[in-house]
């Protein structure tokens, strides 16, 4: 099931529910029931985020074609840490499950 993020500072972010439950941990969140982010804890979140180690591909991932390559989490946060940015930047929070 996804989860969309939402705030008044930008468009909504719709993300699967296994990656949300990945990366939401990640800043001290919960992907489960309604959330905020507000904007005071959007600094933290985005280094949180951005701190999150890109996965070395193996050397089978290598030889696989572009559509068959794995997405990592550091990729999958990328859309998060931009809307982050976009709401801090408006001043608006984020909110999730509402």
């Amino acid at each position: 099931m996804p989860i969309t993020f939402k705030s008044q500072a930008t468009g909504d972010l719709i993300m699967l529910q296994a990656t949300a439950e990945a990366l939401l941990p990640l800043i001290g969140k919960a992907a489960q029931g309604p959330g905020i982010l507000e904007v005071a804890d959007m600094p933290a979140a985005i280094a949180a985020l951005q701190a999150t180690p890109p996965e070395q591909p193996s050397p089978d991932n290598e030889l696989k074609s572009f559509a068959d390559q794995e997405v990592s989490l550091h990729q999958r946060a990328v859309p998060l840490i931009r809307l982050i940015e976009q709401a801090l930047a408006g001043g608006k929070p984020i909110v999730w499950g509402v």
